[in-house]
C-alpha cells in the first residue's frame, strides 16, 4: 500500500497506522510535510457514486470551511476517486487532508463549547443549503431520519425483549407525530452525522467536522436532532445540554415552530437508529467493536428520553429559540367541562386534579409538560401504551371484530393460552367485558351450580360495580352511603395480621382466622352457594390472606356443596412475582376464578375461569351471551398482554424489583414511627400509615403523604377502611431506579414532616 500511496501522491510515509471504521477501513498517513486520512471502501458502483456526492460536497465548502473540514487530495491523474485492485478485490480509494483536534468525545464539555457547536453547524447549513446533487437527493438509507422506518428490520436484533419494545414505541411515535408533517419540513443537504467522534476541538470551540460519508439530502431539522443525540447522550439531564443547542443554532439559522414540534421524535429516531444498527453489527459482525461504540450510551439516553414529557421538551426547545411557550390549558375549564354532563359522583384523584394527555410505559405525562412516575394504576400490567399491545389491537381492529355467533381463530387462540397458566381441572373461560361483570356472571353461575344464593364474603372485600357484585362487596355495601348486608350475605372476618385476633407473633394466625370462618360456614342454618375472596384484600389495605387460611376454609365450603372462588382481578397475571395467581401463594386450587383489570392492559375485558363440571352445569341454563366478551379485537390484545409478561420476564421483575421495593419500605418503617406495617408481595405493596408507634390510623398523614408525591410527579394513592394504607401496584415494568425513586420521595417528606412536627 505504501508503495501505491507514495507513487500515486508524491509523498514519503513515514508512518501507516490503521483506524477504526463503520463500514470501511481508514487508514493514517503521516509524512515529513503532512498527514492524511486514506480511505477504501468495498467497491459497489452505487458506493462510488455515494463517495464522490461527499467528495463533491467537501470542494463545494473548500473556499469558507477550508481549515475546519478534510480536503480531498487528487490522484497523479488529478481524479478524487479510483477503484483499485487490492488483496481484498476491488476497492474504491481516496486520500483526505488530516485535520488536527481533540475528538468532542475527549474534550471537556461546556456551554461555551456547546454554544460554539450550535453556532458551527447552523453556518455549515447555512452554506451547504444552495448545494445540489442528485446521487446525494437519490440516496435512501438506515441513517437518514427521514427513512427511519428502513430500521424496523434491525428491532429484532436487540436481544432484550424491554429494548425492543421502547424502540418499537418510539417509532409508532414517530409514524403519529413525525410523519403527517413530512412534507411541510425544509430539506436541503447536510452533514448528517456531528457525532463525538466527527466533530474536533480546539482551545475550548469546535475547530472541524470530519466524516461526510452519512451526508443526505434530508430534514434540515435533522443536523440539529443529530447533534443534540450525540453531544448529550452521556448527559444526567441531556435536555439541559440540547437546550443551548437549540438556542446557538437558531441564532445563527432560525428554526420553524414545527421543527421545533418535532424535534424531540427526532431525536428519539436517531437514538433508535443507532441502537438498532448497533445491534445489527453485532450480529452481523460481531469482531466490529466500532459499529458498537456508543450503543450504551445511546440506551442510557433512550430511558432517560422517554422519561422526559415530549411536550416539555417542546416548551424548552421553544423557549429557546425564542417563541412563546404553549399555552397551558387551564385545570379549571377542563374540570367545568367534564363536569358538565359527567356527574362529580366519578371522583378525581389528588387535591389538584391532573390532566393527563399521554403515557409511555410508566410514565404519563400530562397536558402542562410534566412526567409522573405511575407507581400506583395496575391496569396498564404491562405498561401504558406498550407497542405490542397497541399494534396487536389496531391489526384485528383493521382485520375483524364481531361476536363470539360466529367463528374466529382469535377466541380459541386466546382461551388456550390463558388456560395453560391455569391448573388442569380449571379449563372452562367465560369472557366479559369487565372485572364487575366477571364478578356477576360467576355469581350466576355458582347460584345455578349449587342451587342457593347464600354467599361468604370476606370482610372489606370488593368485587365490582354492578349491583350483584356490590351486594358481595362489603367494602361497599358497609359504606355509611351504602345499602347495607343483604340477608343472603355471610360476612366472615378479614385475616389481618398486624391489627387482628391473631397476628405476626402468632405463627399459626392463618390457621386459626380459618378455623374461625370455619366455626362460621358449620353454624350457617342455610347452605353457602360460594365463598369469595381476593388472595390479597385490596380495598382492606392490600392485606394478604396469611398461609394456612385457605387451607381451611376450602374444604369447609366444599364439603357442605358451595364453591370456592378466588378474585384475581388485581392480583393475577404474574404481578405477585412468586406466583402468577394469588390462590397459588394459599397451595390450594379454587374451583372459579375471576379476572379483569390487567387482563388486555386497559382495554374493556375480563374472564370466568372454572371446572368443567361448573360449566355443564350452566350450559343446562338459558343461552349465555355477551355482545363483546369474546370479541377477535380482545382476545388479540389480550393474547399480546400474555405475550408480553413471558417475552419481558414481567413476573420475575415483578418478584425481583418487588423485593428490592419492599426492603426499601421496611427501612424507612424502621426509620419513621408512622410506619406500622409494610406488606404485599411483588408489585402489590402496602405501607400503613399510623400515629407514632401505635396502630391506630394516621388518614391526614397518609394524605400528606399521597398529595406531597403528587408535587414531586410520583402517582401513588391510599387505602383502607381509614385510607390510610399508602398503596402502590405499578406496571411490571416498573424497574429498582423507580422503586428507589419513590421511597426516597417518602423518605424525603416524612423527614420534613418529622422536622416541622
Amino acid at each position: 500500500m505504501n508503495t501505491f500511496l507514495e507513487k500515486e501522491f508524491s509523498i514519503k510515509i513515514l508512518n501507516n497506522k490503521t483506524l477504526d471504521g463503520y463500514d470501511n477501513k481508514n487508514y493514517h498517513i503521516t509524512t515529513v510535510e503532512n498527514d492524511y486520512i486514506y480511505k477504501t471502501y468495498k467497491f459497489s458502483e452505487s458506493l462510488k457514486d455515494t463517495v464522490e456526492a461527499e467528495n463533491d460536497t467537501l470542494l463545494y465548502l473548500q473556499e469558507e470551511f477550508d481549515s475546519y473540514i478534510p480536503k480531498p487530495v487528487p490522484f497523479k491523474d488529478h481524479s478524487f476517486v479510483k477503484v483499485i485492485d487490492s488483496d481484498d478485490g476491488k476497492v474504491i480509494s481516496r486520500m483526505l487532508s488530516f485535520l488536527k483536534g481533540e475528538f468532542l468525545g475527549k474534550a471537556k464539555h461546556t456551554p461555551s463549547l456547546f454554544e460554539s457547536l450550535g453556532i458551527f453547524l447552523a453556518k455549515l447549513d447555512i452554506k451547504l443549503k444552495d448545494f445540489k446533487n442528485y446521487n446525494i437527493q437519490a440516496r435512501k438509507w438506515e441513517w437518514d431520519i427521514q427513512y427511519f422506518d428502513l430500521n424496523k428490520k434491525y428491532i429484532n436484533d436487540i436481544p432484550n425483549s424491554k429494548d425492543r419494545n421502547v424502540v418499537t414505541y418510539f417509532f409508532n411515535q414517530f409514524e403519529e407525530i413525525v410523519r403527517p408533517v413530512i412534507p411541510e419540513l425544509r430539506k436541503q443537504v447536510i452533514h448528517n452525522d456531528a457525532n463525538e467522534w466527527n466533530v474536533l476541538v480546539q482551545d475550548g470551540k469546535i475547530s472541524g467536522i470530519i466524516d461526510f460519508g452519512d451526508v443526505a439530502h434530508t430534514f434540515l431539522i435533522n443536523e440539529l436532532a443529530i447533534a443534540i443525540t450525540y453531544g448529550c447522550y452521556d448527559k444526567e439531564n441531556p435536555l439541559e445540554w440540547a437546550i443551548i443547542l437549540v438556542k446557538s443554532y437558531h441564532q445563527e439559522l432560525p428554526l420553524e415552530e414545527k421543527e421545533l414540534k418535532i424535534l424531540y421524535y427526532l431525536i428519539a429516531a436517531r437514538l433508535c437508529t443507532s441502537v438498532c444498527n448497533s445491534a445489527h453489527a453485532r450480529k452481523t459482525d460481531p469482531d466490529n467493536t466500532y459499529a458498537s461504540v456508543s450503543e450504551k450510551s445511546a440506551w442510557k439516553m433512550l430511558y432517560r428520553w422517554l422519561a422526559i414529557n415530549p411536550i416539555k421538551a417542546e416548551n424548552e426547545f421553544r423557549e429557546a429559540a425564542g417563541f412563546p411557550k404553549l399555552k397551558q390549558i387551564d385545570i379549571q375549564e377542563v374540570l367545568k367541562r367534564r363536569h358538565q354532563h359527567i356527574s362529580p359522583i366519578l371522583s378525581l384523584s389528588y387535591k389538584e386534579p391532573i390532566h393527563m394527555v399521554r403515557s409511555a410505559f410508566q410514565y404519563m405525562y400530562d397536558a402542562d409538560g410534566n412526567t409522573f412516575l405511575d407507581a400506583y394504576n395496575n391496569i396498564p400490567h404491562v405498561g401504558h401504551s406498550h407497542p405490542k399491545v397497541v399494534e396487536a389491537g389496531k391489526k384485528q381492529m383493521a382485520k375483524l371484530n364481531t361476536n363470539t355467533r360466529y367463528l374466529f381463530d382469535e377466541l380459541a387462540i386466546y382461551a388456550e393460552k390463558l388456560l395453560s397458566h391455569f391448573p388442569s381441572k380449571l379449563n372452562k373461560v367465560f369472557f366479559v367485558n369487565s372485572g364487575s361483570a366477571a364478578s356477576d356472571l360467576a355469581i350466576r353461575m355458582v347460584n345455578n351450580h349449587t342451587g342457593t344464593k347464600h354467599m361468604m364474603v370476606m370482610e372489606l372485600g370488593y368485587h365490582g360495580n354492578t349491583q350483584t357484585s356490590i351486594d358481595i362487596s362489603d367494602y361497599k355495601f358497609n359504606n355509611p352511603k351504602g345499602n347495607g348486608q343483604k340477608k343472603h350475605i355471610i360476612k366472615t372476618t378479614i385475616p389481618d395480621i398486624y391489627k387482628g385476633k391473631y397476628q405476626t407473633d402468632n405463627p399459626n394466625a392463618g390457621q386459626l382466622y380459618g378455623l374461625d370462618a370455619v366455626a362460621q360456614i358449620k353454624e350457617s342454618t342455610v347452605s353457602i352457594s360460594a365463598f369469595i375472596s381476593e388472595p390479597i384484600v385490596g380495598c382492606a389495605g392490600q392485606v394478604p390472606l396469611p398461609k394456612g387460611y385457605l387451607n381451611e376454609v376450602y374444604p369447609a365450603i366444599r364439603a357442605q356443596g358451595g364453591v370456592c372462588i378466588s378474585d384475581e382481578v388485581q392480583t393475577g397475571f404474574g404481578r405477585l412475582g412468586e406466583h402468577f395467581w394469588g390462590f397459588e401463594a394459599s397451595d390450594v386450587i379454587p374451583d372459579m376464578v375471576i379476572l379483569g383489570k390487567p387482563i388486555a392492559n386497559g382495554h374493556p375485558m375480563g374472564a370466568v375461569v372454572c371446572t368443567e363440571e361448573i360449566a355443564a352445569s350452566f350450559e343446562k341454563g338459558v343461552e349465555f351471551f355477551s355482545s363483546f366478551g369474546g370479541n377477535p379485537v380482545s382476545c388479540a390484545i389480550a393474547t399480546a398482554v400474555l405475550d408480553v409478561i413471558e417475552e419481558e420476564e414481567l413476573q420475575e421483575n415483578a418478584k425481583v424489583v418487588g423485593e428490592h421495593y419492599t426492603l426499601r419500605l421496611i427501612e424507612l418503617m424502621h426509620k419513621y414511627p408512622c410506619i406500622g406495617d409494610v406488606r404485599g408481595s411483588g408489585l402489590f405493596i402496602g405501607c400503613e400509615i399510623v400515629k407514632d408507634n401505635s396502630k391506630d390510623p394516621n388518614t391526614e398523614l397518609a394524605s400528606h403523604i399521597k398529595n406531597e408525591l403528587r408535587s414531586k410527579h410520583i402517582l401513588i394513592s391510599t387505602d383502607g377502611p381509614f385510607d390510610n394504607i399508602i398503596k402502590t401496584k405499578p406496571a411490571l415494568c416498573f424497574s429498582k431506579e423507580n422503586a428507589d425513586y419513590v421511597v426516597n420521595a417518602i423518605d424525603e417528606i416524612l423527614k420534613t414532616h418529622y422536622n416541622n412536627v
